[in-house]
């Protein structure tokens, strides 16, 4: 057995079942602010109750997200002590600042927001929503402080084999930090926005209070059409340009490009294989990429024979990863799109089957979140720093792989329990509906 695969496989297992909560608890706290606004402000019975009813839904979402994001930080010292010898006096900072100054203010001010309608005003109800928003944000913003600093590392020198910090607002503010968490946040948005949008049309669907659901889903689906269209640009677009000028061979990866080549298309479809290099069945857009990057269709794109065989991704789930999250990411703004034109017509509550769609399609920027870290932790391999340190060289010496495979087997079967109840507990609450009003408002 291979104690470093071993070791990144149980990472992927911790990090990507953590992941599926974030981006919805990021998401869903934003509406969360736009719907107690609104209550407060239009003293509106509607939006106070359905923020009742999805606050509910993100107290559980947040419980389950702490409880699966304590794992991975152990896992540090456990499975990866040579990568936290080299980086402990770099990592450290942005993970006690994402505790200190975003977990404690998220986690205080949610108590507050959910124990405190009708014991406090309007008015500091409203805020506490806010500030859960707000530290959900900053937490996520600390922890990719964490992460682009493995992708783009600044603001440190190389000393007795680690790295040592020298310029703290560097190392926070690398070339690829702000870019990739405002990418990051908007796709927690979207998922939000989705989040809220499915379950709207489910209570429509099955008339429970659907007068009340169709003014979330009125918001979630102008909200979701926003932010799908960001992700594409500007945020999307300009990540891309940072990967291209900071991590050439990943993007050569994810794109597709294996030889260095001007006038490059933007590959729609095709087939990695590593060997020979090529991509086979390959369907592009001729001089695309180039434009997009240089705004010049006979710029120059570095391809992946630029770079040394053993510092290849792995291509198959580069590629792939890559494509299907931009393939989702054009979907939402569609459905978004489609949503809207019913809605401006007075419509989509109407119509049967874009309400299933939106009901179908609610995992799947979830889904979209997961392949877009695929794309970008794979994409960086062999390096766990990016040209300073190798995955296979940061793993623990002294954990055995079957000490390593015990413990992948024991979180898969606490994984499988807590996704269960997580789902258990969402359709008792959405199936339970929110509390009904008496209203005279038609919908």
């Amino acid at each position: 057995m291979d104690a470093v695969l071993l070791a990144r496989l149980q990472f992927a297992l911790t990090i990507g079942f953590h992941f599926i909560f974030p981006p919805i608890s990021i998401g869903l706290a934003w509406l969360l602010v736009i719907f107690e606004g609104l209550g407060w402000k239009k003293n509106n019975i509607i939006y106070q109750n359905m923020g009742k009813f999805f606050g509910k839904l993100l107290a559980i979402t947040f419980a389950i997200g702490v409880a699966t994001g304590i794992v991975m930080e152990f896992q540090f010292g456990t499975n990866w002590a040579e990568y936290s010898k080299f980086v402990g006096d770099i990592f450290g900072a942005p993970l006690a600042a994402e505790g200190i100054f975003a977990f404690f203010l998220e986690s205080g001010f949610l108590g507050l927001y959910l124990f405190g309608r009708d014991r406090v005003s309007k008015g500091v109800h409203w805020f506490a929503i806010f500030m859960v928003a707000a530290g959900s944000t900053i937490s996520a913003f600390w922890i990719l402080v964490a992460n682009s600093w493995q992708q783009t590392p600044a603001g440190f020198i190389l000393r007795n084999g680690r790295a040592e910090l020298t310029d703290f607002w560097e190392a926070v503010f690398n070339p690829s930090t702000i870019i990739r968490f405002l990418h990051t946040f908007d796709a927690a948005l979207i998922t939000g926005a989705f989040f809220v949008a499915g379950i709207s049309a489910y209570l429509i669907i099955k008339d429970k209070q659907k007068e009340m659901a169709f003014h979330t889903l009125k918001i979630a689906v102008i909200f979701g059409l926003i932010a799908s269209l960001l992700e594409l640009f500007p945020f999307g677009h300009e990540h891309a340009i940072q990967v291209a000028n900071t991590q050439p061979a990943k993007f050569a990866a994810q794109e597709g490009i294996y030889e260095t080549q001007k006038e490059a298309g933007l590959v729609v479809f095709g087939i990695p294989s590593e060997d020979p290099l090529e991509l086979k069945y390959e369907v592009k857009l001729p001089g695309l990429l180039s434009y997009m990057l240089y705004g010049d269709v006979s710029a120059e794109v570095k391809g992946l024979n630029e770079f040394p065989k053993d510092e290849h991704p792995p291509l198959f789930i580069t590629f792939l990863s890559f494509h299907t999250m931009v393939a989702l990411g054009s979907y939402f703004i569609f459905i978004m799109a489609v949503s809207s034109l019913l809605l401006y017509k007075k419509k989509l509550h109407k119509n049967k089957f874009i309400l299933k769609l939106l009901l179908w399609s609610t995992p799947l920027p979830v889904i979209a979140c997961q392949l877009g870290w695929a794309a970008t932790e794979v994409g960086r391999q062999p390096w766990i720093v990016q040209g300073m340190l190798k995955t296979k060289d940061a793993v623990s010496v002294t954990v055995p792989a079957e000490y390593i495979l015990f413990s992948i087997i024991l979180f898969s079967v606490v994984y499988l329990i807590l996704g269960g109840l997580y789902v258990y507990l969402l359709s008792k609450k959405i199936n339970a509906g929110p509390e009904p009003v008496h209203t005279t408002e038609a919908v």
